[in-house]
């Protein structure tokens, strides 16, 4: 079992950065693949940015790619989303989530192959 609490959403001009934390509790917080969803009223949760159990290695969508970051630490057991150039269309309620590794490896991109998710966290980007 793994709990996961967001935090560090809130209000930002567009062009700047918001820095998202998720504290997961759990000792087997290492095992698990992390990723990050958002969502917006009416509308599907969509996959952000993911990274892997150990090596760090990290993916992101298209919209987001060359704009966000991606981290964890295994021994604090957190991931972090680091939002840089924010656009308007980035406002949603932000999502961690974790997602056993054989579940993940089907399709690290689909928000059903992840096991456990936060209360998420609203991201607002004025214009």
């Amino acid at each position: 079992q793994v709990q996961l609490v967001e935090s560090g959403g809130g209000l930002v001009q567009a062009g700047g950065s918001l820095s998202l934390s998720c504290a997961a509790s759990g000792r087997t917080f290492s095992t698990y693949a992390m990723g990050w969803f958002r969502q917006v009223p009416g509308k599907e949760r969509e996959f952000v940015a993911a990274i892997d159990w150990s090596t760090g290695t990290a993916y992101f969508a298209d919209s987001v790619k060359d704009r966000f970051a991606i981290s964890r630490d295994n021994a604090k057991n957190t991931v972090s989303l680091l939002m840089n150039s924010l656009k308007p269309e980035d406002t949603a309620v932000y999502y961690c989530a974790a997602a056993m590794r054989w579940r993940w490896e089907r399709d690290r991109f689909s928000r059903y192959n992840y096991d456990y998710w936060g209360q998420g966290t609203q991201v607002t980007v004025s214009s």
